[in-house]
């Protein structure tokens, strides 16, 4: 079982990860749009997560 004073620190790192992803997914798609498209679907998955653990 996790320690419940981890929380804030698990969120924190997967909205950094969700804000990178974003990122990443915005500046690859101007060369390899599959690629992009993949890194933004991943940071809409991983938004419903952090949507899902603060509810």
């Amino acid at each position: 079982m996790m320690d419940p004073s981890l929380n804030p620190i698990m969120l924190s790192i997967a909205v950094l990860a969700m804000f990178a992803l974003i990122w990443g997914g915005v500046r690859t798609l101007r060369t390899e749009r599959t690629r992009g498209v993949l890194m933004l679907i991943a940071a809409l998955v991983l938004l419903g997560n952090l949507l899902i653990w603060t509810v």
